[in-house]
Formats: structure tokens, C-alpha cells, sequence
């Protein structure tokens, strides 16, 4: 099953032409990971899911993109970010207790039972593997975490309002290989009950973890295929390059 589909999709901020051209699928339950060099496309590519480039200043679509064979411009931007979430690369918990940092998003999408939502928090935490150890100190200020415990949280901030897709702009970039290693896992898991788009620099991660791998270069889509593949026997020799560390 097709979750987004991007034909011909070109995107400007101003004179910048950030995405040229782009056709890309991306399948239901996969982890897709996405790499480049800086200034590829790749994150104005991620951040095109759930319509976070219409924020900037001179951004400007051609060309198509669906997500579930809905044309995304049409769809209530407010409920495409709920369904098509997102973790950035510096976890951002509020400034509020562990337990409130997860329900937030649930108290504004209108649920009160206070049953009901210290079910979904409890969900949410072990989804994201962090549960167990935040399970006794739920009313502690989510900045008492280490950035790992951090990061892993916005992600049960993400899965609290149940969405079906999960965008990740580099999770782990400032992260210790412990951390890294719970996300990981934690996504390898998750893509049973979702899809998962990885944005990283960290080539190794996108060996790990992703089912497939595009790889971005200069705004353009230079290659998809499955991570295998890319990794032995990339059909490109700029994709051969890159992964090799090269440029980049």
C-alpha cells in the first residue's frame, strides 16, 4: 500500500530550487531512510509530508504529491500534521512534568477522561522504550531526562495522538551510541503498527534501519532502492561515492 506518492516534484524557496523533479513512493509499514550531503533536498523533502515548507518565506509546489491518493494541498493542514508526525533533531519537551508532556497532545485533541489519557501515556511511553525507566518519576519535569530519554519522549509525544506516519529529521545527531541504539531499536519496532521516514547523515543508521534508501543530491533524486542494494551495489556511482565518504 502506497502512503505518499510524489510525481514530478519541483519546490522553491524563492530563487532556491530546492527539490527538482522528484518521483519517489513510499510504502505503507517501511522504514524509508533518506540520505545526501548538506543542502541535498533531503529534509525540504521530509518536511514537504506534512506541509512544514509552507511556513518558509518564498516556498512555492509544483508538480504532485499524495498522501492515501489525496492531493496533500488540499487536504486541513491541521489534521495532516496529526496523522503525518514529526521528531526533530533536538528533542523540544515542554516545559511541563513527563506524564503532562504526553498528554498534551491528547487534551488538545479533545479526550478528558483522565483514565483514558494516562492509558495512552502509558502506551505511548513503552511504545517509544522509555516506560520503564520513567515510570516512577511520571510528575518530574521532562528536563530532567538525559537528551536520549529526551528524544525518546517526543517520540511518545508523536505516537500519543496516534498518527500513521512518523517523520524523523535526524533523531540521534547529537546523541551518545547507547541512545542511538534505543531509538533504533525503538523504530525498528514501530514500523509494524506505522511508517517511518529517516532523514540522517549518519549512513551506518540508514544501513540499520531502513528497508529502502534515497539518496538526495543537489535537489534530485539520485537513487531508491532497497538499503541492501544501495549499500553493496548502488546503480549510480555518485550514490557509491557518497556512501564511501567521498564528498559529503
Amino acid at each position: 500500500m502506497v502512503k505518499f506518492s510524489a510525481k514530478d516534484l519541483n519546490i522553491w524557496f524563492g530563487q532556491i530550487h530546492a527539490l527538482k523533479g522528484v518521483n519517489i513512493e513510499i510504502q505503507a509499514n517501511e522504514i524509508l531512510s533518506v540520505i545526501g550531503p548538506s543542502n541535498s533536498g533531503k529534509t525540504s523533502f521530509l518536511r514537504m509530508l506534512n506541509r512544514l515548507n509552507d511556513l518558509c518565506p518564498g516556498f512555492k509546489m509544483g508538480g504532485g504529491l499524495e498522501y492515501d491518493n489525496a492531493d496533500i494541498r488540499k487536504l486541513d493542514v491541521e489534521v495532516l500534521r496529526k496523522k503525518v508526525g514529526m521528531v526533530f533533531a533536538l528533542p523540544l519537551p515542554l516545559p511541563l512534568s513527563i506524564f503532562e508532556n504526553i498528554a498534551y497532545g491528547v487534551k488538545m485533541h479533545g479526550e478528558k477522561n483522565r483514565q483514558k489519557i494516562s492509558a495512552i501515556v502509558e502506551r505511548a511511553l513503552r511504545q517509544a522504550y522509555i516506560w520503564e525507566e520513567v515510570k516512577d518519576r511520571l510528575d518530574v519535569s521532562a528536563f530532567k531526562l538525559s537528551g536520549g530519554q529526551q528524544q525518546r519522549l517526543c517520540i511518545a509525544r508523536t505516537l500519543a495522538v496516534e498518527p500513521d506516519v512518523i517523520l524523523f529529521d535526524e533523531p540521534c545527531s547529537g546523541l551518545d551510541p547507547i541512545s542511538t541504539a534505543k531509538i533504533e531499536e525503538a523504530m525498528l519496532k514501530l514500523k509494524k503498527d506505522y511508517t517511518l521516514v529517516l532523514v540522517t547523515n549518519n549512513v551506518k543508521q540508514a544501513a540499520r534501519v531502513g528497508d529502502r534508501t534515497a539518496f538526495f543530491l543537489s535537489g534530485e533524486l539520485v537513487e531508491l532502492d532497497k538499503t541492501e542494494k544501495i549499500f553493496t551495489a548502488p546503480s549510480d556511482q555518485r550514490t557509491d561515492d557518497y556512501i564511501r565518504g567521498k564528498f559529503g
